[in-house]
């Protein structure tokens, strides 16, 4: 602050000292306006580069399931579009309070995660979450639907094996079998689990015609009256009346009649 005592003799110095002192303090304020805003400017610059913690958070979590192969599956945050992000899993079965982490995806850089010995009860629900970390920040965690493996899985399509007799075809075919062994350490055959329906195709390439050559529960399969000479390819796929389900179909198996 500037004050000056009341000389008359100096009236004009003091009026040319107060002009000079209201010029120093409004440069003083300009300089603070400018650093304020200059700092204003880095702050919401500096937000703008930040991915909020709704941005980091990865969409569509889900399982997918085959054979009862249960993978958790996620795609990254908006925010981020290269790497450094790490994501975090959990799981629980559904009535549980207590969520349990997964030790070998807690802190992984992969966009899936195994949760196959983790969901062994077929006929049980599960949910599974996923939490992402980037430069020190953590997303909220992004849940999965209900996921039941028995209703949600996904099956194969069966193993067929071709043996030509004569002029008949025998089919042989075998269900997929589970990710894991029994009690016993046999492979366990989907058909412990489902009421399976076998759909056998086969097409006589020289009239490039597909008919449906046997639908039922047998995993052996006699396909006769074949002509002599000609070439055939089998198909087959399998269908849970259950669940109104199909699997895709198999490889071709051809064969040429002698």
């Amino acid at each position: 602050m500037c004050e000056f005592l009341q000389f008359p003799l100096l009236s004009s110095l003091h009026t040319e000292r107060n002009i000079g002192c209201q010029t120093g303090t409004l440069a003083t304020m300009m300089q603070k306006l400018y650093l304020l805003g200059f700092l204003t400017s880095f702050l919401i610059s500096a937000t703008d580069t930040q991915p909020t913690h709704g941005s980091l958070k990865p969409p569509k979590v889900q399982f997918q399931s085959r054979n009862f192969h249960n993978i958790l599956r996620w795609q990254p945050g908006s925010a981020l579009t290269g790497n450094g992000s790490v994501y975090f899993v959990q799981y629980k079965m559904y009535g549980q309070r207590e969520w349990k982490n997964k030790t070998d995806c807690w802190g992984t850089t992969e966009l899936f995660c195994d949760l196959t010995n983790e969901t062994l009860d077929l006929y049980e629900p599960y949910y599974g979450r996923v939490m992402t970390a980037w430069a020190g920040s953590y997303s909220a965690w992004s849940r999965t639907p209900r996921f039941t493996p028995w209703w949600e899985t996904k099956l194969d399509p069966p193993f067929v094996t071709t043996i030509q007799v004569n002029t008949s075809l025998l089919v042989l075919l075998r269900a997929p079998e589970l990710p894991y062994r029994n009690q016993t350490g046999k492979n366990t055959s989907m058909e412990n689990y489902y009421d399976l329906v076998y759909r056998v195709f086969i097409t006589d390439n020289s009239l490039g015609k597909e008919q449906t050559a046997y639908e039922g529960t047998q995993r052996t399969v006699q396909i006769e009256g074949l002509t002599a000479r000609s070439g055939y390819c089998v198909v087959a796929e399998i269908y849970q009346p259950m669940l109104g389900r199909k699997s895709p179909r198999s490889e071709q198996r051809c064969v040429q009649i002698p």
